[in-house]
């Protein structure tokens, strides 16, 4: 109860309560708005706690089963500290354009990917040493305009299992696209829009930088909790295989070892004694007999 106070004070202090006009809410919101002030819907940071727990629990579970989370905030206000959360946990994001069927059309943005890779290895390798001072600076400029679009995802080799969105209603196409691939959806939602529309909606303040750092911070810190329990438990699974086969190895030296002792023993012994009651076997003599 004391850390959700505390966290609870934290929201207040961010100014994550703070919703939009009245005249801009949309009225699916309104079992999260706690009151109206001055014409401002005042969001209800209990139900903020709640369902921030719950959003950080699930994408811990993601991040822990290795799977990728996409942080998508290409407002002015988010796309700065978004990108910052994203490269401490190493996973993909798309801060400055969401370029339509970066999801639907995963290939061919793929292909973009691995021209702007192809480009910068020229370029680093000296390969592009035999063209003209124009071509370079062309491929240079070219290089660059990617990258700021695509470098945030340069290491997706594949679709995500999830998409964490500031602003829902900014990010509109980059919902639509999720939805239609069932890719799991988180996001920050203002009382302008429908929280119906995500799996895990966060009610806060998605306008100011104070609200969105504190809650992008919040998630990150779970995913990266998730990443760190994942790579424990790889640690121990090494661990126990590498003390199953010191054993293994152990029982087989042992197993050797007690063939060859059996060997030597059998060499040792010689021919079996005869078995009690059994007729002796007659020697016929060669000698001839004296005399003849």
């Amino acid at each position: 109860m004391e850390n959700n106070t505390s966290l609870q004070q934290q929201l207040l202090e961010a100014g994550v309560h703070f919703g939009h006009l009245k005249k801009k809410w949309n009225p699916k919101m309104l079992p999260y708005i706690f009151a109206e002030k001055k014409g401002i819907h005042i969001i209800d940071l209990n139900k903020t706690v709640d369902h921030l727990q719950e959003t950080a629990a699930a994408l811990k579970q993601i991040a822990k089963s290795g799977k990728k989370i996409m942080f998508v905030a290409t407002k002015k206000q988010a796309k700065e500290i978004v990108s910052e959360c994203a490269k401490k946990v190493n996973m993909p994001y798309a801060t400055e354009r969401w370029l339509g069927g970066m999801l639907t059309n995963f290939n061919t943005v793929r292909k973009s990917v691995k021209k702007m890779q192809s480009i910068e290895k020229m370029l680093n390798d000296g390969s592009a040493d035999s063209l003209t001072k124009k071509e370079r600076l062309t491929l240079g400029r070219d290089k660059d305009k990617m990258e700021k679009v695509l470098g945030g995802i340069a290491q997706l080799g594949r679709l995500p299992a999830a998409l964490f969105l500031v602003d829902i209603g900014h990010e509109h196409i980059a919902l639509a696209e999720a939805k239609r691939l069932g890719i799991q959806t988180f996001g920050m939602v203002d009382t302008n829009c429908d929280p119906n529309k995500v799996d895990f909606s966060i009610p806060a303040n998605d306008d100011a930088t104070k609200s969105i750092a504190i809650i992008t911070n919040y998630i990150t810190a779970a995913i990266a909790e998730g990443l760190a329990e994942r790579q424990a438990s790889k640690d121990d699974d090494s661990e126990t295989e590498d003390g199953n086969n010191e054993n293994e190895a152990k029982a087989k030296r042992m197993e050797a070892e007690a063939n060859a002792e059996g060997g030597r023993g059998k060499r040792g012994a010689g021919a079996a004694p005869t078995a009690p009651g059994a007729p002796k076997r007659r020697i016929q003599s060669t000698r001839r007999p004296a005399g003849k």
